[in-house]
């Protein structure tokens, strides 16, 4: 699949497999320090930098922003990312889950901040990704976002292997978990050439490795 033709493609081992179980690992540690420090109330409910289970597009299930050892694999695989998009990149965010049982990540199109995206496959159990063959599936009509009904094309991955997508533009969405775990980072830039890309760099933090709290 050729990113230019088709607005997405997979890389294989885009970080070598050994890595992504490294990185695994240390996130499924971090998720359990987060909830070790939140029960005994040794840090406050609505600090965010060690990850939160609040995000209403997934309930009740870890993720982080701007996760330090995320936004270096964010640089780090931005080489690769030019070279498969042939564009010229400037790093946004990253954003990781680990996704539990009976997860559902619901049909949807990504922020601006999300326009060259990616998933990348971390670890755990095994769970396709979707995505929309066409830039016309899904859209949003007066503020509320109108899923499609397309099949899209199933997309599996291995620890360290990656799926490149146009994030605000493609629909994309996972059926119900039915593993245990599951751990994906995203990881998001903008084309140089779009307007207003320079002005969100980082997501309008001043560098990477913030919390969203940083942003302008």
């Amino acid at each position: 699949m050729n990113f230019k033709q088709n607005g997405f493609t997979i890389i294989k081992e885009a970080i070598d497999p050994k890595i992504a179980n490294f990185v695994y690992k240390y996130f499924l540690l971090k998720r359990q320090v987060a909830r070790t420090l939140f029960d005994s109330k040794y840090i406050s409910p609505f600090t965010t930098y060690w990850g939160v289970w609040n995000d209403t597009q997934v309930p009740e299930t870890y993720s982080h922003y701007g996760d330090v050892a995320m936004e270096t694999l964010l640089t780090e695989v931005k080489p690769v990312m030019k070279k498969i998009t042939e564009l010229k990149l400037i790093e946004t965010y990253a954003y990781a889950r680990i996704y539990k049982k009976g997860d559902i990540l619901h049909r949807h199109k990504d922020r601006f901040s999300c326009e060259i995206s990616t998933t990348m496959n971390l670890g755990g159990d095994e769970w396709p990704i979707y995505i929309a063959a066409n830039e016309s599936d899904g859209f949003e009509k007066n503020g509320k976002y109108i899923p499609s009904t397309s099949k899209g094309i199933e997309v599996k991955l291995n620890p360290g292997d990656m799926l490149v997508y146009k994030g605000d533009k493609l629909e994309h969405w996972r059926e119900e978990f039915k593993g245990d775990n599951c751990a994906q980072v995203f990881l998001h830039y903008n084309n140089k050439a779009t307007e207003g890309s320079n002005k969100n760099k980082f997501d309008n933090r001043p560098h990477l490795g913030l919390p969203s709290d940083f942003k302008a």
